[in-house]
């Protein structure tokens, strides 16, 4: 039973000696994932800076900008209505177009 147990301490060392190597192997692999992902994200976003692309974010953020723009000229857009009613009609407008220098007197 002494020869037994001693072959089965030597397939325990060899199973503990392919454990061992397999999780090196796995360590090794998931650094070689982890800088292919750099690689690839470093390629990717050199490539969104050459087609002059956006992102989500910047995208995101002008938008705002626009909806916060349109909801202040739609404010002031009442404003004046509301100005203009407590006014009164308005007097036609006189087109700004002629020079005052270039007016004549008829004579």
């Amino acid at each position: 039973m002494s020869s037994e147990s001693g072959s089965g301490g030597g397939k325990r060392g060899l199973f503990d000696d392919l454990a061992g190597m397999a999780g090196g192997a796995f360590s090794v692999l998931a650094g070689a994932r982890n800088e292919a992902e750099a690689m690839v994200r470093a390629q990717v976003e050199a490539m969104v800076r050459r087609l002059d692309l956006v992102k989500r974010e910047d995208l995101d953020a002008a938008l705002e900008v626009a909806r916060r723009a349109r909801e202040q000229a739609e404010a002031l857009e009442a404003r004046v209505a509301a100005l203009e009613a407590r006014l009164g009609p308005a007097e036609p407008a006189v087109p700004d177009t002629l020079d005052p220098g270039l007016a004549t007197d008829g004579g």
